[in-house]
Formats: C-alpha cells, sequence, structure tokens
C-alpha cells in the first residue's frame, strides 16, 4: 500500500492528541471519569460550543450515535436520517440494537444532506399502530457525501421536527471538518440539536467521540447506561486526554483544516488531469469520484487504497496526515488510468 485513502480511520494519533495521553498516563488519577482531564476536555468542548452541557467520553462513533438515539426514541418509534447516513448504512443495526428496537427510516436528499420537502412529507404522514412512528431526526455534519449543512439548511430541517415535539440528534464525526469549512459550531445547541456525538477518532485522536447532551434532562441516569452498554471506562482520561491535546494545542481545527485542503488539492488536480468527474461536491475532506471498476481496481492494484461508496463512486478521504507528496503522487496514477 503506498497511502490509504479510504479513510480518515487509517492515520494514527496526531502528535498533539499522543502527548496529550502520555502526559495523562503520568502518576494517578481518579477513575470513571472523575479526573482532572476528562474535566478539562469536557470545559473546552462546551467552550467551543458555547453552550451548556452534560459530557460524557466514549469508545466509538458507533455507541456514541446508537446510545443518543436511544435517549430519543421509544423502542416502538423510528428515527429519521439520510439514508446513507452511518446510522444507516454502517452500524449494523446498533441504534435498534442499544435502543431496545428502535427504527430508522432512510429520508432521500442529494450529496447526503436531507431533502426538506421528503421530510416535512414523513413528518405529514399520520401515524398508525402497524410501523414506527418517527420521534426524532439524525444529521450527519459533515454528511457521508463530505458535504457540509449550512445555518439555514439546518434550520429548514430542525423546525418542523421542533414542532412536532421530536428530538434532533447530530453525528459529528466529521465536526471538525465542517468547523474548518465555516460552520459556526457555537449555533448547534441554539438550531435546537438535543444531542451531539462530538468526533475525535477522525480528527486525529485515538477510538475515542464524546456525547454532549445540550438537554440535560437526556443526562438522567446516563452513566448507568452508559455502564450497561459497556461504555464506562474505568480510566476515562486516556478516552478524554487525547481529545483534550487537540483541542488545547488548536490542531482539532487546524488538521481538519488541512484535511479539507487536501481534498480540494485532490478535487481541482482530479478535475483537471484526469478523464473522471467528481460526483459530489467537495466541501469538507472527501473526494467522490465517477470511475468505472476496472480503473478503480488498476488503482488498488497499483497499492492507492481508496473504497467505492454506496452511490458507485469511489471515495478519497484526507486526514490530518495527509501530505501534499501523497496527494500528487495519488493524482499521477489517476491520470494514467
Amino acid at each position: 500500500m503506498r497511502y490509504d485513502f479510504g479513510s480518515d480511520n487509517t492515520a494514527g494519533m496526531a502528535p498533539a492528541a499522543l502527548q496529550a495521553l502520555i502526559a495523562a498516563n503520568d502518576g494517578y488519577a481518579r477513575a470513571y471519569g472523575a479526573d482532572d482531564v476528562t474535566a478539562r476536555a469536557a470545559d473546552l468542548i462546551r467552550q467551543r460550543l458555547d453552550a451548556d452541557a452534560e459530557i460524557r467520553f466514549v469508545f466509538s462513533g458507533t455507541a456514541a450515535n446508537a446510545i443518543a438515539l436511544s435517549m430519543l426514541a421509544w423502542p416502538h418509534e423510528a428515527v429519521l436520517a439520510h439514508h446513507a447516513a452511518h446510522v444507516c448504512t454502517d452500524e449494523t443495526g446498533a441504534p435498534g440494537f442499544f435502543g431496545s428496537g428502535v427504527g430508522l427510516i432512510g429520508l432521500p436528499g442529494l450529496s447526503g444532506k436531507i431533502e426538506p420537502g421528503a421530510l416535512q412529507a414523513i413528518l405529514d404522514e399520520p401515524e398508525v399502530g402497524h410501523r414506527q412512528p418517527p420521534a426524532a431526526l439524525s444529521l450527519t455534519q459533515s454528511t457521508e457525501y463530505g458535504t457540509v449543512y449550512t445555518e439555514e439548511e439546518l434550520r429548514h430541517l430542525i423546525e418542523p421536527v421542533k414542532l412536532k415535539g421530536h428530538g434532533v440528534h447530530m453525528d459529528g464525526a466529521r465536526l471538525a471538518n465542517a468547523a474548518a469549512a465555516g460552520f459556526d459550531l457555537t449555533q448547534i445547541a441554539r438550531l435546537g440539536v438535543d444531542v451531539l456525538v462530538f468526533g475525535g477518532a477522525k480528527a486525529g485522536a485515538n477510538c475515542a467521540e464524546a456525547i454532549v447532551m445540550f438537554d440535560r434532562s437526556l443526562a438522567r441516569r446516563i452513566d448507568n447506561r452508559l455502564k450497561q452498554a459497556g461504555q464506562t471506562a474505568s480510566k476515562t482520561r486516556f478516552l478524554s486526554a487525547p481529545i483534550l491535546g487537540l483541542l488545547e494545542s488548536g490542531d482539532w481545527e487546524a488538521g481538519a483544516a488541512h484535511a479539507n485542503l487536501m481534498a480540494q488539492r485532490l478535487a481541482a488536480g482530479i478535475a483537471t488531469r484526469s478523464a473522471f468527474a467528481l460526483a459530489h461536491p467537495v466541501e469538507a475532506n472527501a473526494v467522490f469520484v465517477r470511475m468505472p471498476p476496472e480503473a478503480h481496481q488498476r488503482l488498488n492494484d497499483a497499492g492507492w487504497a481508496c473504497y467505492r461508496f454506496d452511490d458507485g463512486s469511489v471515495r478519497f478521504v484526507c486526514s490530518w496526515a495527509t501530505r501534499e507528496e501523497a496527494v500528487d503522487e495519488l493524482l499521477q496514477a489517476i491520470a494514467t488510468l
């Protein structure tokens, strides 16, 4: 493998995250999240979001999303999401597992963004006793297709959901990339999001994410819920420290800005130096390319790892660790296909 563009999960920990982890390993600390490192990390997340919130750190984005959704819907209810959202396509039914049967309803929309008309149509459907009615909306920022919702786009989706009395969840696995693209993090709570997953792993941390509960009533017995789900870390500082390091250093934003810049470099090169077309707007750190299976296979065989996505396009994802030279070498390889 020359370089893995299949996912930003393939990059290692960012230096600031790794150094913070090493620093947290020195001496003793209170267990189960009562340590100073975890408190500082939570405070910095609150500062970034400019909102008061209850925060817990867990081992994975899948667990964070599924547990968050279980807070917003009963087992006989469902969650609305884009049909390509991670909760719908890549979590093996975890929302239903953690939610004791919570359902998912996939909605259409271009480039990973939910179509407001489709959302309104399902909100307007009469409830019947034979299927799970919607109780919450799940939004992904940035989306699975590398686009970034504007504040206005989010408002048009969240307001009708709130008028119904439903809850709102945001999957922020790549929230840093959305912020680097200009999305104002301080608007998340103000727009009416009830619970946010604040991404760490893809931003350069280890396998750690934070559940941010703007609606503090959702935190009732949250520690019991996390313990039962196997998501309570006895040494929580090793989950929170890498995120603390990224936030204290500013590398949470800086690493995402670099990843976005590398994606723009790759997209510009593909548009001008290859025979292939971009499948979606490039607004964060992912580039989607219309590429025949034979060309994709040749690229993989040459050592360039990339992934054919749900819509048939080939996905290239950049990270904090992506080098300009790697992008340029990839472009040379693509130009020969």
